[in-house]
């Protein structure tokens, strides 16, 4: 029987060859990254804020009955995520982007930590669901990166528009919202032209994010997963990998391309 680690090194050693061979990688990343970095989950069991679930509150119809509620639960989570950082695994990919021309990241997490690991030297992440440090016009549209704390006393104080003055909102995704075209489109056209596409810490149950990897797939390139349990894409995966970003990221993307066959047991 082949032993655990020594099968972990194998995938692990061919996952690199074929990360090092690649001319064009898309990776996508998913709540599994960030929660290393100990940004909270608002969804599921443990999600309640007060006695609202993120359901009642993520939503254009809760925001338009109460923005003030809605703005208040974004300034709690803004805070929270404000005390996070960058783990090894965000400044992995980071460093990759940099380093790599054909190197791209697609994320569906709203923390900006992604951002934040690519300060200005490099091309920004394409963020899927938007950003919780980002906000947006409801007039206007304008967006602006925004980390300031939220004061949510009353519907006087709440974020809004330097130019037009209209009541600004969280510039992210809401449930029974599509996804902003230009975005998507282009994660679609990057994964469609990857060799290979590493997914990490993402569940692969959230459309149409789920189907970049398929896209991938489906043009002749890999995919790659980095999961610490089985999601619904492991079986088409080319190559599964279980651990955690944090642990198996930085191994898969060394710091230096003399180092990308490099691989530590």
């Amino acid at each position: 029987m082949t032993r655990p680690d020594v099968a972990l090194h194998d995938q692990v050693a061919a996952a690199c060859l074929l990360m090092r061979d690649a001319d064009h990688v898309v990776v996508l990343t998913g709540a599994g990254i960030s929660a290393e970095s100990g940004v909270p989950t608002f969804r599921g069991a443990d999600g309640l804020w007060k006695t609202y679930r993120a359901e009642d509150l993520a939503t254009p119809e809760a925001f338009a009955h109460d923005p003030r509620l809605v703005w208040e639960w974004y300034g709690w989570r803004r805070t929270l995520v404000a005390a996070c950082v960058p783990n090894a695994a965000h400044r992995a990919i980071a460093s990759a982007a940099r380093e790599r021309p054909g190197f791209r990241v697609v994320t569906q997490n709203v923390d900006g930590l992604h951002a934040q690991a690519s300060g200005a030297g490099g091309p920004r992440p394409l963020e899927l669901h938007g950003s919780l440090v980002r906000t947006r016009c409801t007039r206007c549209e304008q967006r602006w990166d925004d980390r300031q704390p939220v004061d949510a006393t009353s519907m006087a104080t709440l974020p809004r528009c330097a130019a037009c003055g209209g009541l600004a909102r969280p510039d992210v995704v809401w449930f029974g919202e599509a996804l902003d075209p230009d975005v998507l489109d282009e994660a679609t056209r990057l994964a469609s032209a990857a060799d290979v596409c590493l997914v990490v810490g993402t569940s692969a149950v959230v459309y149409p994010a789920a189907g970049l990897a398929n896209v991938t797939r489906h043009a002749g390139g890999r995919v790659i997963e980095v999961n610490i349990a089985e999601t619904p894409l492991t079986g088409a995966a080319t190559i599964a990998i279980r651990g955690t970003a944090v642990d198996m990221i930085p191994r898969l993307l060394p710091a230096s391309p003399e180092t990308a066959t490099e691989v530590h047991g």
